[in-house]
């Protein structure tokens, strides 16, 4: 089983709350990725920085995240997971984050975990093994 890192825990790494290399420790033999939809919300944040010596150093913090880690994108199998997750959560009330749901999708698709600091939209999603990790 591998592991798909959330955007949360790049976030409060870049804050100085969280270590990523503490997160992966003693899970170097798993497969450790970060979704397409992950590396979209951490561009993102690049965008958004108003500041232009802010958005340098997020840049560059950013593209050494995706040297780092293999991105998997969002594929047909997913897809299908996610339409289910998605009418099943309708069905029951319950409201999760489109990105965080489509992150679940890819995780289960790939039979991965979801390393996250999200303690809200991730453990509402059937069917998901997640990993919550908080600041340090």
């Amino acid at each position: 089983m591998g592991l798909l890192i959330d955007s949360s825990l790049f976030i409060a790494a870049e804050r100085g709350h969280l270590s990523i290399e503490r997160v992966i420790a003693g899970q170097e033999d798993e497969p450790l990725a970060l979704s397409a939809v992950t590396a979209s919300e951490l561009l993102h944040g690049v965008y958004r920085a108003a500041d232009p010596a802010r958005r340098l150093r997020r840049e560059q913090f950013v593209e050494a995240i995706l040297r780092q880690f293999p991105v998997v994108e969002f594929d047909l199998e997913a897809a299908r997971i996610h339409a289910r997750l998605w009418a099943q959560l309708a069905a029951d009330g319950k409201q999760i984050g489109a990105h965080d749901l489509l992150i679940a999708a890819t995780a289960i698709a790939l039979d991965f975990q979801v390393a996250t600091a999200d303690a809200r939209d991730f453990p509402q999603i059937p069917d998901l093994r997640f990993q919550l990790w908080r600041r340090s």
